[in-house]
């Protein structure tokens, strides 16, 4: 019987799925990767737990991907986020739900998702090469192998996993893209997703640092309109505002434009109106004495006094029994509605996803070989495909390199 040749290029979340998926269907397989230790990107997922998968319905997965959703049915289908769990948990790894059904390993540890990926490579045989993929093997629309630095790998059939250009220090760093267009794919233009937003506010800086959770969000454009809304936690950096509830914001945001958008936040999201009012007579009465601006440190953090204060317009020294019922619910305004101006997104290389990427329609969705050139693969972030925060984009990579496996290792 003849051993198909499988070389699977980036050993990230994808390429190792799929380097072990083709080398457990009885295939030799070579797994080409850049960095000395696989996985790197999948170290730093979930702060370094590793939110490894949503657990969910496939119609709850798909519509989580606002990017080429539909196009992932198949894959997801086959190798859902419960066969995923299922595939951890058979090879050793317990695991564990969170809130909003996030799933990681029990040990909080990404480098335990790491460890038990490799071991399952290696127990199927898989042999990994330290080399970088410069150029396909290319013949009457055929690959036959890659060119790496260091050497040639011949391949039956070769799966691209080079991942996106997201943190580029892990590996991500684009050359998939060059693989895919040396092969004539499309590439649809790179943009960052899940990625922090940039604020002309002077403000955030002198916030840096400072984390709210269980605040509300919203997005509006210059119209008013509404283009996201979230409840949980967010940060306040140097250049502007971060934190989960912002980056999943900023996978909604296609783009920025000039005049920018205003992010707004409700600060007592669990108070209404009436009830933040009655909340600030008491405030005030119980500091009827003292300053306003030394009034309020059991209200709101410190860091969002002075900022909070700055937009009200009260004198800093003005003291408490004399503020006015209009100023009071003026107050209310600003804490039920702290806007902060958005005018850009950080750099891609900031960015945890890449949005954009090899063209969906030049690849076959029930098994990811090229449209255009017989047994070549793609898989993961190099796919034009994103979803939201919460273990979907590396369900994506599990899926996707699962089904690149499984067809890449059939004669």
């Amino acid at each position: 019987m003849v051993t198909k040749k499988v070389l699977v290029i980036g050993a990230g979340a994808a390429g190792l799925m799929a380097a072990g998926t083709a080398a457990a269907y009885g295939a030799s397989v070579t797994l080409m990767e850049k960095n000395p230790r696989v996985g790197r990107k999948i170290m730093i997922t979930g702060k370094g737990r590793c939110n490894l998968t949503n657990r969910c319905d496939v119609p709850t997965f798909i519509a989580n991907v606002p990017v080429n959703g539909r196009f992932l049915y198949s894959a997801v289908s086959r190798f859902a986020p419960e066969d995923t769990m299922a595939f951890f948990e058979s090879l050793g790894l317990p695991l564990v739900t969170e809130r909003g059904n996030r799933v990681f390993p029990a040990s909080q540890r990404a480098v335990d998702v790491v460890d038990t990926l490799l071991d399952y490579v290696m127990k199927n045989g898989v042999r990994i090469v330290t080399d970088t993929a410069r150029e396909l093997m290319l013949e009457d629309n055929t690959v036959f192998g890659a060119k790496g630095e260091n050497a040639a790998y011949y391949a039956d059939s070769v799966i691209v996993c080079c991942g996106g250009k997201s943190y580029p220090l892990t590996g991500s760093t684009g050359d998939g893209y060059q693989l895919a267009r040396q092969a004539g794919h499309t590439v649809i233009d790179l943009k960052p997703s899940l990625v922090p937003l940039e604020s002309s506010d002077p403000e955030c800086k002198s916030m840096q640092g400072l984390s709210l959770k269980n605040v509300s969000l919203k997005i509006l454009d210059n119209s008013g309109k509404e283009l996201y809304t979230d409840f949980g936690e967010m940060l306040f950096t140097h250049f502007g505002i971060s934190g989960p509830m912002v980056l999943s914001a900023s996978s909604h945001l296609r783009h920025i434009p000039p005049e920018g958008y205003t992010a707004v936040i409700d600060l007592k999201p669990a108070l209404n109106e009436e009830q933040l009012d009655r909340r600030l007579q008491h405030e005030l009465q119980a500091n009827a004495n003292r300053d306003v601006s030394n009034s309020f440190s059991k209200l709101l953090p410190r860091k969002i006094i002075i900022p909070v204060l700055k937009r009200w317009g009260v004198p800093f020294d003005k003291k408490c029994h004399s503020i006015t019922r209009e100023e009071r619910r003026a107050l209310c305004d600003i804490l039920k509605g702290f806007s902060v101006p958005v005018n850009g997104f950080r750099p891609i290389e900031e960015a945890i996803v890449t949005s954009g990427g090899v063209k969906t329609t030049e690849i076959n969705p029930k098994t990811m070989e090229s449209k255009r050139v017989g047994g070549l693969y793609f898989a993961g972030e190099v796919i034009d495909c994103d979803a939201y925060t919460g273990g979907f984009n590396l369900q994506i990579a599990w899926s996707t390199g699962r089904l690149a496996g499984e067809n890449a290792a059939f004669l």
